[in-house]
């Protein structure tokens, strides 16, 4: 009765049928004749043909939905809301919102429009994307209404927009606020023209024109006293630009930037963009290469403030602010160097950084997401960012490695002094490990060493003293420290006892400590000597350590196990 069959045969056709069946057959348009360029898969429904199992199974289906009425006919416009909205609402799921496209058919019959009667229904109901009145006679805005109709699949205003407030709702604030973020290459709160520059290349692929940048600037300036400030875009400007292209109907806009930047149709970040695919066969590791440094460096540079080489508990705060959470914990700070006050310094930000590649990869791939590695580095992925070395075999046959971190896990007896080992790497005395809390220890430490003038990663790692559960993952490691204490002579049994059951035969080096060497020393209850021990099994005698110095400990001992594990 209001022409639905019509519209689609006129679409097809391009001319008005003389003869109309009850239902069109299922149509699909191709996606090269589509301004979108994606396939549309067009299908009607007639009561006297279709029961309304059949109409709710296609409701179920469908990405968007045209409800159309005859605008001269106001039953037909009633329907709209006593009928068809509701019977919608049921058969959709609550949480998946199937956008509606109101279609006013037969406008070549009458002189008025029925915008007045519909714009009270498009505010009431915030799925109803919007009206298009149409003539399928003489095909009037026939191509505009299917236009529209894909436009509300893939750009649709409600998840950006909300009509009752005028306003741009929370979510898409949020996301916008990151992209803002990402995109202030020098943290300066305002995007300059090289910073806008680089955001309409990165989105739109082409630059703007001076004189198109300034229109832009004067638009924002005339309706917001504090959008421009320093001839530069501020983040109040930014959101103001983004709400204006949704209220003008430009949301394809703002879905173009939002998902360059990563985000899905719920504004959540998507899956695929936080964890590319990456490849990581047995026994290789995971580096950052050094494009990944120089980015990394350059996200520290811009929230470095005060230009002190450290990061203050506020300038680490606005660094993760584009994250949805605090990635780091106050255990951070017992992992890697931080200066005099207990901020990160810029060693141990890399260090961190290195720390979260070896161990899992998949977790730094997400925060370089958050970042917007691929975005600023101008890379495919994330994926783009890591190293995957050489499989460990390859290494040892050939009696070389290309790895820079090395991984030394530390064994020892309760309270033999791993602790104080993993702290001293960072330059921590034992007057300054007694500050540190209890929940805020961290059982791995890393930090740079070199070794024949090359700069390296060595990572400890303080193995649990659970001697019938150690893992593969507690084994794996390129050397291994025994730690045991001189002056307690119940210690060195322990090392014994784990170098023999697991590290005899392996091809791992090890090397003993005689931690606590400031106290005096007690012969060890066991069956020889640590160092006839060292002497039997061919290792290196036992190193004396201590932590407990006035100044920053000795750190020969860790330059040694690198060498030990670059050179097995």
């Amino acid at each position: 009765k209001v022409g639905k069959t019509s519209l689609i045969m006129s679409l097809v056709s391009e001319e008005f049928p003389d003869v109309v069946p009850y239902r069109a057959e299922e149509i699909t348009i191709p996606a090269d004749v589509t301004p979108e360029r994606v396939p549309t898969h067009i299908v009607d429904y007639s009561d006297a043909e279709q029961t309304d199992e059949q109409l709710f199974q296609e409701i179920s289906k469908a990405n968007v939905i045209c409800i159309v009425y005859s605008v001269n006919n106001k039953t037909s416009i009633e329907k709209v809301t006593s009928h068809w909205i509701p019977l919608i609402t049921e058969n959709t799921d609550k949480d998946s919102r199937v956008p509606l496209i109101l279609v006013g058919n037969k406008s070549d019959l009458v002189e008025h429009s029925s915008m007045e009667t519909i714009l009270p229904i498009m505010n009431q109901y915030s799925e109803v994307e919007t009206c298009v009145e149409c003539s399928a006679k003489n095909l009037k805005n026939i191509s505009e209404l299917f236009y529209y109709a894909q436009k509300a699949v893939l750009h649709p205003t409600g998840p950006l927009y909300c009509p009752e407030k005028k306003d741009m709702k929370p979510l898409c604030v949020k996301a916008l606020t990151r992209i803002f973020k990402v995109s202030d290459l020098d943290n300066d709160g305002i995007l300059n023209d090289h910073e806008l520059n680089f955001f309409q290349r990165t989105c739109f692929n082409t630059p703007l024109e001076p004189q198109a940048l300034e229109d832009v600037k004067n638009v924002v300036r005339k309706n917001l006293s504090d959008g421009v400030c320093d001839n530069g875009l501020t983040l109040k400007g930014f959101l103001f630009l983004h709400t204006l292209f949704i209220q003008r109907g430009r949301h394809e806009t703002t879905w173009t930037v939002l998902r360059r930047f990563g985000y899905d149709d719920d504004l959540e970040l998507n899956q695929d963009y936080l964890f590319p695919p990456l490849k990581i066969p047995p026994d290789c590791t995971t580096e950052l290469n050094h494009n990944a440094y120089l980015f990394l460096q350059s996200v520290f540079d811009k929230h470095d403030k005060d230009r002190d080489c450290a990061l203050s508990p506020e300038e680490l705060g606005d660094l993760f602010e584009v994250f949805p959470y605090m990635p780091w914990g106050p255990d951070v700070n017992n992992t890697v160097c931080t200066n005099d006050q207990g901020w990160i310094t810029y060693q141990g930000y890399l260090s961190q950084w290195t720390l979260t590649t070896y161990l899992d990869v998949q977790r730094c791939l997400e925060y370089l997401g958050y970042l917007g590695y691929s975005i600023i580095a101008e890379q495919e992925s994330q994926a783009a960012a890591i190293t995957v070395t050489r499989d460990k075999k390859i290494d040892l046959q050939k009696k070389q490695t290309q790895r820079s971190v090395f991984r030394c896990n530390v064994f020892g007896d309760i309270g033999s002094g791993k602790s104080g080992f993993l702290q001293a790497f960072l330059g921590s005395n034992l007057m300054c490990q007694k500050m540190i809390r209890e929940e805020h220890r961290s059982y791995y430490a890393i930090s740079t060493t070199y070794v024949y003038g090359q700069e390296k990663y060595l990572l400890l790692h303080e193995v649990f003293p659970d001697f019938d559960y150690l893992s593969d993952a507690d084994l794996a490691c390129d050397v291994v420290c025994l730690v045991y204490d001189v002056s307690n002579p119940y210690t060195f049994e322990y090392c014994a006892k784990v170098f023999k059951q697991y590290f005899m035969d392996s091809k791992t080096p090890c090397m003993m400590i005689a931690a606590k060497s400031d106290l005096p020393e007690i012969k060890q209850m066991y069956g020889c000597s640590p160092l006839e021990f060292c002497r039997r099994h061919k290792m290196p005698p036992p190193q004396s350590f201590t932590c407990n110095t006035a100044a920053a400990p000795s750190r020969d001992i860790y330059t040694k196990l690198t060498t030990m594990a670059m050179y097995p």
